[in-house]
């Protein structure tokens, strides 16, 4: 058969770097360095330089601003503790689908892998790039707004490119997420040592009374909350790659540990920056606030800010495909989605037909969408699954005591974390409800459709359709199941 001929020819190819071959698996070739690049270079993308105007717009204040964005890296530190102890638990790439699939069964794993393709992972991957291209475009139409067609063509092509590198080599993904993670914290060390010597000069007038005029509501912090933490998105990503991450049960929790307060001061200092120069008033009304910040404050060499924020953007974007390929991955080898999605590159070792289809459905969603309402569909499903995948993490305390924990974390933080999730998943729609978070629950609840017929009972006539094809599009693409493929 083919497929053997395949393998075959495979396991005769000796390695450029050994005389070993390598098996038609994912290779263990993510240091801790690197994970920590691949957390830092993921959380911060678009999100610290759209976010501080809709944070400050729900607090109305200095102060509670910058309350919220510290609230919020303690909130992801939280999460990421409980994905740590998970991830050393079940040791499997593809995040929560694992850990959804040992707590709850296929269902709710299922149905996470069904939202996370659809719409949490192209969403957040459309996002990413749609911020990049309208920053890349920005300087070539001054004075205004660039033309729609041109920002989502530029996007398109950033997802083509992304998605093309990691899906020919692991090594060169994770080079290019070194290199993008040095440029944008290139950008970040700038703006945050511009404001401290601003700040170090007496410009604190900003920050005198600065909880006057804050007008909080419940609403309104649950929305604020909603836009920190989509700029703090990405510190659950590393367990994503679990399988490829040399010394887990070591370099998962550091890397955790070491990125995630790394990003949080980060953040805080850069919005201290911004109010070194700006009013609350000035922020609110600026276009781009990291933009105007640089126009007063680098003159003549503003121009350093949209193209190191390009490059930031860039490199989150990497960083999401680059593990959200591994989810589809995962869910493929399962039997939770098309077979073909689980199969190995025969010369790359990568999860390419993972890689591209996740790319094709992030291009699909920058046709119609806009980078609002592709944020209000990912908060609300991301942080849904968030929650239910913690919730697990209290039930296998109970269910899974067999299991081996090298990290184990107090119960009180996935408890905290688990009602956070539930207020925040509640609290936008109490506060100011729209149709588009029941069309949200009705895709979710969608895939049931497609799970019985196709995942549970295995319908003949389903086969009988997708095998024909899985074979063409596997000698097209010349790619193998993984070794450990599960039978």
């Amino acid at each position: 058969m083919e497929e053997t001929s395949l393998r075959k020819r495979r396991e005769d190819e000796k390695s450029i770097q050994s005389n070993e071959p390598k098996s038609t698996n994912l290779q263990k070739e993510v240091g801790l360095v690197s994970g920590i690049c691949i957390i830092v270079g993921t959380i911060i993308g678009s999100g610290i330089f759209i976010s501080p105007k809709s944070v400050l717009s729900n607090t109305e204040a200095v102060g509670p601003c910058l309350i919220i964005w510290a609230t919020c890296g303690v909130l992801a530190t939280l999460g990421a503790l409980c994905f740590a102890e998970l991830g050393t638990m079940i040791t499997k790439s593809g995040g929560e689908y694992p850990y959804l699939m040992e707590a709850f069964g296929p269902i709710p794993a299922y149905l996470f892998s069904w939202t996370s393709l659809f719409v949490i992972k192209p969403t957040s991957f459309a996002i990413i790039c749609l911020s990049f291209s309208e920053y890349v475009s920005a300087p070539f139409y001054s004075g205004c707004k660039p033309p729609e067609l041109v920002v989502k063509c530029l996007a398109a092509a950033a997802i083509l490119l992304i998605t093309t590198v990691n899906a020919l080599s692991v090594r060169l993904g994770s080079y290019v997420q070194n290199l993008f993670t040095a440029a944008k914290l290139v950008i970040v060390a700038i703006i945050i040592i511009s404001g401290l010597v601003l700040l170090a000069q007496g410009n604190t007038k900003n920050f005198e009374n600065s909880f006057e005029g804050s007008k909080l509501t419940v609403g309104a912090i649950s929305l604020a909350f909603y836009n920190g933490l989509w700029a703090y998105d990405g510190w659950n990503q590393l367990n994503y790659i679990t399988e490829e991450l040399k010394n887990p049960f070591r370099n998962l929790p550091l890397a955790i540990v070491i990125g995630i307060p790394l990003v949080t001061g980060c953040y805080i200092l850069m919005n201290v920056s911004y109010f070194t120069v700006m009013t609350t008033t000035e922020l609110l009304q600026s276009q781009a606030v990291a933009v105007t910040f640089g126009d007063r404050v680098l003159y003549p060499a503003s121009w350093v800010v949209p193209l190191f924020v390009a490059f930031s953007t860039i490199g989150a974007a990497n960083g999401t495909c680059f593990t959200a390929g591994r989810l589809v991955y995962v869910a493929g080898r399962e039997g939770h989605m098309l077979k073909l999605l689980s199969y190995i590159s025969v010369k790359r070792l990568t999860p390419a037909p993972a890689i591209i289809f996740y790319g094709i459905i992030a291009i699909i969603y920058i046709i119609p969408g806009n980078i609002n309402s592709l944020v209000n569909y990912f908060s609300f499903t991301a942080w849904f699954f968030y929650g239910l995948t913690v919730l697990g993490l209290i039930v296998m305390r109970f269910t899974r005591k067999d299991l081996e924990r090298p990290i184990k974390v107090p119960i009180v933080i996935p408890i905290l974390v688990t009602l956070v999730s539930i207020f925040l998943v509640l609290a936008p729609i109490i506060s100011e409800p729209a149709m588009e978070y029941l069309y949200c629950v009705i895709f979710i609840l969608s895939g049931l459709l497609f799970y019985f017929p196709f995942v549970h009972y295995k319908s003949g006539w389903a086969q009988k359709i997708s095998n024909p094809v899985t074979m063409y599009l596997q000698m097209l693409m010349e790619v193998v199941p993984p070794e450990d493929d599960p039978k």
